[in-house]
C-alpha cells in the first residue's frame, strides 16, 4: 500500500517538470518578435487615427506641424560660440532696462498721439530709403530678379507712393521678390561662419560676422551723410521709435516664456539671422 501511495502522484511531476522546462526554453526571439510586432501594431494604428483625424480638421495637421517643427528646433539648436559672456549679459541688462524705461514709453505715449497712417507711412519711408543696402547685397549674391525687383520697388514707391511714404509697388507680386538683404547674409553666402556672439548697447544682439558686415552697410545707408551728427542721431532715434510701436509685447512675450532671457534672446537672434540667410 505504501508503493501505491508513492507511485500514485508520479506521472504528475513528471508531466509537470516537462511543461515547465519547456515553457522556460521558449525561444527569447520569438518573445522580442512578438513584442515589437505588438509595437508596430500599435504605431500603425496611431498613425492611421493621426491621418484620419488631420484629413477631418486642418488645425490638427497644423499643430502636428508645430509638434514636429518644435522637436526639430530643440534637437537642432545653433551653437555659436559666447566667449564674451560676461560683456554681452551685461549690455543685455542694459538694454532690458533701456527698453523698459525709457523706449517703451516713449513708443506707447507715440502710438497714443500719432494716427496709424502716419506711422505705417514713416515705417514705409525709411524701409524705401535703405534699398541701397539691400539692391547691392542682392546683387552681391547673384540674385538678379531679386536686385530688379528691389530697384523697380524703389523708382515705383519714391516716386508715384511719394518718397515711399506709400507702397504701391506691393500691389505687383513681382515686386515682393527681395528679402531684406544685408553685408551679414551676403557673408553667410560666401560660406563665412557667425564668429561668436556679441551683445551691443542699443543696438542689440549680433554676431561677429554680422557686425562687420554693419560696418560695411553703414556706407549704403543714406542716414549716415545726414549732417550735423546730432540730426543724424535725432532721425535715427525717431525711426527707433516708431519701428518699436509696433512690436510692444513681444519682447515681453518672449521674456515671460523662457526660463532664462538672455539665452532665450541669444537663440532667438540666431534662429531669425539663420532664417533669413536661408530665403
Amino acid at each position: 500500500m505504501l508503493k501505491k501511495q508513492i507511485f500514485h502522484p508520479l506521472p504528475i511531476l513528471l508531466l509537470f517538470t516537462f511543461l515547465s522546462i519547456g515553457c522556460a526554453h521558449k525561444p527569447l526571439n520569438s518573445l522580442n518578435e512578438t513584442a515589437n510586432d505588438t509595437a508596430l501594431d500599435q504605431n500603425e494604428k496611431a498613425i492611421v487615427e493621426k491621418t484620419k483625424e488631420m484629413s477631418q480638421n486642418p488645425d490638427v495637421e497644423d499643430n502636428f506641424e508645430k509638434e514636429l517643427f518644435e522637436k526639430e528646433f530643440e534637437t537642432k539648436q545653433l551653437q555659436v560660440a559666447d566667449p564674451l559672456y560676461i560683456w554681452n549679459k551685461g549690455m543685455y541688462h542694459f538694454n532690458d532696462k533701456l527698453y523698459f524705461w525709457l523706449l517703451k514709453p516713449l513708443a506707447k505715449g507715440y502710438t497714443k498721439i500719432t494716427p496709424d497712417i502716419f506711422r505705417v507711412g514713416v515705417r514705409n519711408f525709411f524701409y524705401n530709403l535703405m534699398m541701397p543696402i539691400r539692391f547691392v547685397n542682392c546683387i552681391l549674391q547673384g540674385k538678379g530678379n531679386a536686385a530688379a525687383s528691389e530697384f523697380t520697388r524703389f523708382v515705383i514707391n519714391t516716386t508715384i507712393g511719394v518718397l515711399g511714404l506709400v507702397d504701391p509697388a506691393s500691389q505687383y507680386p513681382l515686386l515682393n521678390l527681395a528679402d531684406d538683404e544685408d553685408l551679414g547674409q551676403t557673408f553667410a553666402k560666401y560660406g563665412i561662419g557667425n564668429g561668436f556672439f556679441l551683445v551691443w548697447p542699443i543696438l542689440g544682439p549680433s554676431t561677429l560676422r554680422d557686425f562687420i558686415g554693419s560696418l560695411g552697410d553703414a556706407y549704403l545707408n543714406p542716414l549716415i551723410y545726414i549732417d550735423p551728427f546730432e540730426a543724424e542721431m535725432a532721425v535715427r532715434g525717431f525711426n527707433l521709435v516708431n519701428k518699436t510701436s509696433f512690436h510692444i509685447g513681444e519682447y515681453e512675450a518672449l521674456k515671460e516664456a523662457s526660463v532664462d532671457p538672455y539665452v532665450a534672446m541669444r537663440n532667438s537672434y540666431l534662429q531669425y539671422r539663420e532664417k533669413k540667410i536661408k530665403q
